[in-house]
């Protein structure tokens, strides 16, 4: 192990000089998403409970709701309860739905002063791949600013709606957990690129992290529910859909590129539009922004039908950026179809697929890569007889997402390099994000020598459960390996496995991690299931894909 060398995608060193990296950068480090998602949780935990108390133990129905008493009880457990009290004071009020509206008022505005910092700060370098880091924050700010606008709109209900309804908050606690993910985003990119004013930036970013951080703290519930019935139709359907636009390389279609197809796709459709793409390998760089809603995106099978690209870290792009395919918006699905990244092992983190598309879906897709092939970054996902190869973190990410009835093939990486197949990016504990793997296939895509371990722990919160899955052989015994050599990773993680199969199912020789679990409860293990995790029944049945709900 002190031989082996990983390439995580944020920082391309020695395990040891990693090490240094880390304990040197620790320190300063300004925990940006630690204060979003906390108060949601928090107003209806704290205070909406603590009145029912007073009213419980009064025996009345009136419950004193003094504004300094309610809000003192809801910064009394957030992680920055000084920038809490300070920020919510002038709402004066204790009632807690008018608290969490003026709570997100609070992170808009602070997050939209940071939004254009990105411009302010490219005269102050030279240096391209800060440059290009740079570019990175433009994009995840701005999404981070629409997310959070998603967040405001749900505030606004129909008569006799609840804002605390199960669905609303679900929806809510992704969305804020999101926009974390999004400025946490744009840290890592600056700290990849070694920029020299990474301390300036996370100084400006601190109030609207903090103020973040306090507003997700709205009930701890967690689970899946919407695939509908259209969308259904349309992943299981024996034909494919008519499709809207048609791509085809020899030029028997409406278009020969993706690009040219996208270009077609309506902004902010609350209709699905169909893309079907012939056989053939399309070597094109693909981004779906955010206001592409409701898009899907069809092929002749994954094998059949490939989008491939080549960007890569080493080459001097950000390994945000280096993905061959991206999607933010909302509601995307792609079936029968390969996302390819053809940089090689020497070129360290290049992308196949980034998805920050809440309530997406990926059914019968390929995903073909060494380091870093699969970017789950953000929001909802859910993956259903896919294959995904790779060498080191190869899913990664910080989505609540579940993978099913997929095949997972880590193969040989690089001399002195060992495999990685997951990094959870978690930083901030309410947020509803993980990663699980349920009833799934993980054996070698080649004659796999290295070193192969099941993930391990890339944020302090970190949570990864694999479950109901086949394990070959090729598994080290431990299972799960450190993100700094021979240091434990923090108690605050969450690792588990359930009821895996396999020759390299067995928890014996497994790490003694605190946050490790070697098995679960039945109970347990539900809460990361489709039903639970990613609220699958209430979305998940309109895109047809056939799915386990538990």
């Amino acid at each position: 192990m002190d031989t082996m060398k990983s390439f995580k995608g944020y920082g391309k060193v020695d395990e040891h000089d990693e090490a240094a990296f880390r304990r040197k950068t620790r320190k300063r480090f300004i925990i940006l998403s630690v204060s979003l998602v906390l108060l949601v949780a928090l107003i209806v935990g704290v205070v909406a409970g603590t009145l029912v108390h007073r009213k419980n133990k009064s025996g009345s129905g009136e419950v004193s709701r003094s504004p300094a008493a309610a809000i003192s009880s809801i910064c009394s457990v957030t992680q920055y309860r000084d920038s809490c009290i300070t920020s919510l004071t002038s709402s004066n009020s204790s009632d807690p739905e008018r608290i969490f509206k003026f709570s997100l008022m609070v992170v808009m505005d602070s997050l939209e002063k940071i939004a254009n910092f990105p411009n302010e700060y490219m005269n102050k370098t030279d240096d391209p791949l800060v440059k290009e880091a740079l570019k990175v924050c433009g994009a995840v700010l701005n999404d981070a600013v629409d997310s959070l606008n998603d967040t405001v709109s749900a505030m606004n209900v129909n008569e006799g709606e609840k804002i605390l309804s199960v669905p609303k908050i679900n929806d809510l606690k992704t969305w804020l957990s999101t926009v974390i993910t999004d400025e946490e985003t744009c840290l890592e990119a600056l700290e990849e690129a070694n920029a020299t004013f990474v301390e300036e930036i996370k100084l400006l970013m601190r109030n609207s992290t903090e103020f973040a951080s306090n507003s997700g703290y709205w009930g701890n519930r967690n689970f899946p529910s919407w695939i509908g019935a259209a969308e259904r139709r349309l992943l299981q359907a024996s034909a494919p859909p008519k499709p809207d636009v048609t791509v085809a390389k020899d030029g028997s279609g409406d278009v020969r590129t993706l690009k040219e197809a996208v270009a077609r796709v309506p902004k902010k459709s609350k209709t699905r539009f169909v893309i079907y793409v012939k056989a053939g390998e399309y070597v094109e760089n693909v981004v779906l922004e955010k206001a592409y809603w409701n898009v899907m995106i069809y092929g002749d099978g994954k094998t059949a039908t490939v989008i491939s690209g080549s960007k890569n870290f080493v080459d001097g792009t950000p390994t945000f950026s280096t993905a061959t395919f991206a999607v933010a918006g909302k509601g995307f699905i792609a079936r029968d179809i390969g996302f390819k990244n053809t940089a090689g092992a020497a070129k360290h983190q290049a992308v196949a697929l980034r998805s920050g598309s809440d309530q997406s879906v990926f059914y019968r897709c390929s995903f073909d890569a060494f380091q870093d092939t699969l970017y789950a970054h953000s929001n909802r996902q859910f993956y259903r007889e896919c294959d995904i190869t790779g060498t080191i973190d190869f899913i990664f990410g910080n989505s609540a997402v579940v993978f099913q009835n997929c095949n997972i093939l880590p193969r040989q990486p690089m001399p002195n390099q060992f495999v990685t197949i997951t990094a959870q990016g978690k930083k901030d504990p309410n947020q509803n994000t993980g990663i699980s793997i349920q009833r799934c296939v993980m054996s070698p895509l080649d004659n796999l020598t290295a070193k192969t371990y099941l993930g391990r722990p890339w944020k302090d919160y970190s949570t990864t459960v694999i479950m109901q899955t086949n394990i070959g052989g090729f598994l080290n015994p431990l299972g799960w390996i450190s993100w700094v050599s021979n240091v434990d990773p923090p108690s605050s993680i969450f690792y588990a496995e359930y009821q895996n199969t396999g020759p390299g199912a067995s928890t014996s020789g497994r790490v003694r991690w605190a946050g490790y679990k070697p098995t679960l409860t039945t109970a347990q293990a539900s809460k990361y299931t489709v039903n639970s995790f990613i609220q699958g029944p209430s979305w998940l049945p309109a895109t047809s894909v056939t799915y386990e709900s538990t």
